[in-house]
């Protein structure tokens, strides 16, 4: 755990490195597509212009530069052929290099996949009645218990979210408050080590230094949330091609994160089997003709097939509308129902709010919230990330929400246990499954 915490301190350093030199790259590897956007931290106020003010790190920060691409040599978000994915990312930092016409040499990463897995964790020390310092902060957190994740795995976040001071509970900051017992809850995010060593091994053959790696499952609800939801409890549901993200906040923080190893291109792949037709055209006709809720009307919209296979019949199709819904609804169905048993799992019936927001590229089917509400059975709405200066409109729809939380990540990263001096962390915890449960009965 100790040497983790040194890695984590080092790309801290180097993020602070980054940001006084002005620019970082921000770089949301997907499963279907990589993300790239280059920032400026200019240090000086913004001015307030088309809604777009102080909030979320504003003042701190521009996009200059913005690329996509086709994400290869990845499934269900994690690096599958390593000598694909390095081509896709140096393909699209160059892109965004070339439009921002600057060189960088630190990225900070999001990734899916890699199997995480949340901890609640609990620490306390004695004060005596003075007053709480930093080193006080260090020696709370050092005393959680560390859980048995496993030799395999690593923590990937690990986020102070609570402080109590002698049972007042609720406290952001409780330096320089006086009291006698100090509590922390914790929540600690565990991934497969060989995940995150791949994306390390892969960033470092691209010619940059990694300055911060967060799940993107955090960054797209960091992104797609607003203030009050993160606040009051929010579940956000990020989409994507090969997996579907589940985080979930209150008061400000993340406290539960899971994922779901189906997504967009699963619903592909079965239209692609059940017409007959390639991958592709599969795609294609799934954006724009797809959808989750029949009508009369299409019965009688029909879509074209085309194919180039020499067999006429066969190249030369129609089916109805309604045929490539009865496709599609299973596979949505069972992506939402697997999301719904996580979301039982982590107890989100027990917050105080139960919002659902979706965001990621696969949540821009019709009908879906419709869906969606009767699977999960709350309060459902389709989200987009919040607007940052400079950022191209192509790269505001839902599909990129995972690579705008992470600039706000970037600019404003939310406290973790390695930003502390803790001695080595001992002793034996476990894990809490009912993660949301644990932290209602806590606060």
């Amino acid at each position: 755990m100790t040497e983790l915490f040194e890695t984590q301190r080092t790309m801290r350093q180097m993020r602070r490195a980054a940001m006084q030199r002005g620019l970082v790259a921000i770089l949301d590897i997907g499963t279907s597509k990589a993300t790239c956007l280059i920032l400026r931290f200019d240090g000086g106020e913004l001015p307030m212009a088309d809604g777009v003010g102080p909030m979320a790190g504003q003042s701190r920060f521009r996009v200059i530069g913005a690329a996509t691409t086709r994400a290869r040599g990845m499934r269900h978000g994690e690096i599958e052929v390593m000598a694909e994915t390095e081509r896709a990312i140096r393909t699209v930092v160059q892109a965004a290099q070339k439009m921002a016409q600057v060189r960088v040499d630190h990225a900070i990463v999001s990734f899916a996949g890699a199997n995480p897995r949340s901890y609640g964790l609990t620490g306390a020390v004695e004060l005596n009645g003075r007053e709480v310092t930093e080193p006080d902060v260090a020696g709370v957190l050092g005393a959680c218990e560390v859980p048995p994740i496993g030799g395999h795995r690593t923590v990937l976040h690990a986020q102070p979210v609570n402080f109590a001071l002698d049972h007042r509970s609720g406290l952001a900051d409780p330096r320089g408050q006086v009291g006698n017992e100090l509590t922390v809850d914790m929540h600690l995010l565990a991934v497969d080590r060989a995940v995150v060593q791949n994306i390390l091994h892969c960033v470092k053959r691209c010619d940059l230094e990694l300055a911060g790696l967060a799940s993107s499952a955090y960054s797209a609800g960091y992104a797609a949330l607003v203030e009050d939801e993160q606040k009051l409890g929010a579940a956000c549901i990020d989409l994507g091609a090969g997996t579907s993200g589940l985080s979930i906040f209150l008061r400000g923080h993340m406290i539960y994160a899971d994922t779901v190893r189906l997504g967009g291109d699963h619903v592909t792949q079965d239209i692609s089997r059940g017409l007959g037709i390639p991958l592709a055209l599969a795609e294609r006709i799934k954006t724009l003709h797809g959808g989750l809720t029949a009508t009369g009307r299409d019965d009688r919209d029909m879509i074209e097939l085309t194919a180039e296979t020499g067999d006429w019949d066969h190249d030369r199709r129609e089916i109805s509308r309604s045929e490539l819904i009865g496709i599609m609804r299973p596979r949505v169905e069972e992506i939402l129902e697997e999301v719904r048993a996580r979301l039982d799992a982590a107890g989100f019936d027990d917050l105080p709010s139960q919002k659902i927001v979706l965001t990621g590229g696969a949540s821009q089917v019709p009908g879906l919230t419709g869906l969606a509400a009767r699977i999960l059975g709350h309060q459902i709405r389709l989200g987009r990330p919040m607007r940052v200066q400079g950022l191209p409109h192509a790269a505001t729809g839902a599909a990129f929400s995972a690579a705008v939380g992470l600039c706000l990540f970037a600019a404003h990263p939310q406290d973790e246990c390695w930003d502390f001096d803790i001695a080595a962390a001992g002793g034996r915890g476990r894990p809490l499954r009912r993660a949301v449960k644990w932290f209602r009965e806590n606060w």
